[in-house]
């Protein structure tokens, strides 16, 4: 046990930066818009996080400048698919490919640079629960924060009025508009507010868990974000889940590069990546069986109101 904990906490604070990722594509997708762009907007949000923070001294100024970015960025897409129609697949890969080649640019002169970020503190009372405590309640504030997201949406999309607005919108955008619902102002919302969670989901990976500047610092995260999307069947619970499962291959990973196993470090980098594509093939075999459901209706599909019959 006394080695497995750390392993555990390991993996929550692994899986915290694609735990907000990931939330934030599921309200993106909920709305019927779909975002392949996180990765590049988590790189935009890593590097703004980082730069406010070095220049301010504060990480939460670096924290909300991260969310900044990523809904300014990600304005580009809404304008793109929501307003103009375009394709929501090329937009969101061009998204990924700006935002990584900007954030490069920008941060060329920054690499290797450190910043005092967020330290992690124990929760009284729930910090000293055997096994619980150590894993779940001795870290900093965003990985709390992120355990309030999950239950808030959670609760949001399946249990008030407007979460049953945006599940309408995502399965059908030309009945909720029959219905007198603004679809293009909710798909905005739903978008831009993704946008941002990316964004921090960046910057948490600059400001608190690396507390320095690296470039390509995400490492395909965003598009395992996407990925745990399916995973999740688009239910923030099951995001949590999946989320942690993959920071707890990373973090065991880490552990046994360190511990110095005979196994090549390009094999032990590669199994949280292994192990997401083997649950999506699972995913895929059970959605095929008729046994899995969840996406909505209407993902990927532009909206125009005088397309309405």
């Amino acid at each position: 046990m006394d080695v497995l904990i750390p392993i555990l906490a390991a993996a929550v604070r692994s899986g915290t930066p694609v735990l907000y990722a990931t939330l934030g594509e599921i309200l993106t997708e909920r709305s019927g818009v779909m975002n392949l762009g996180l990765e590049g907007i988590m790189l935009v949000g890593a590097f703004a996080g980082f730069s406010v923070t070095q220049s301010t001294g504060s990480p939460c100024a670096g924290l909300a400048a991260a969310f900044a970015a990523g809904v300014l960025v990600t304005l580009v897409h809404a304008f793109l698919c929501i307003t103009m129609g375009a394709n929501q697949v090329v937009s969101g890969l061009a998204l990924a490919m700006f935002g990584g080649g900007m954030s490069a640019m920008l941060g060329r002169a920054h690499v290797g640079r450190t910043i005092k970020g967020l330290s992690p503190f124990k929760l009284p009372v729930l910090g000293d629960v055997p096994v619980i405590g150590p894993v779940f309640f001795n870290h900093d504030a965003m990985v709390y924060a992120s355990y309030a997201l999950v239950a808030l949406l959670a609760f949001f999309i399946f249990k008030t009025r407007p979460g049953m607005n945006l599940r309408a919108v995502g399965e059908s955008p030309r009945a909720s508009d029959a219905m007198g619902l603004p679809v293009v102002r909710i798909r905005y919302l739903y978008t831009l507010l993704g946008g941002g969670l990316a964004g921090i989901a960046g910057g948490y990976l600059s400001v608190v868990y690396t507390q320095m500047w690296v470039e390509g610092m995400t490492a395909g995260r965003g598009w395992i974000a996407v990925a745990l999307v399916i995973f999740s069947i688009w239910h923030p619970m099951r995001a949590a889940l999946g989320c942690y499962l993959f920071g707890g291959i990373d973090a065991l990973q880490m552990r046994m590069q360190a511990a110095g196993t005979s196994v090549p470090a390009p094999i032990l980098l590669m199994l949280p990546y292994l192990m997401t594509l083997a649950v999506l093939t699972f995913i895929s075999i059970r959605k095929r069986q008729g046994i899995l459901l969840g996406a909505p209706a209407s993902l990927g599909s532009p909206f125009r109101r005088e397309e309405r019959e």
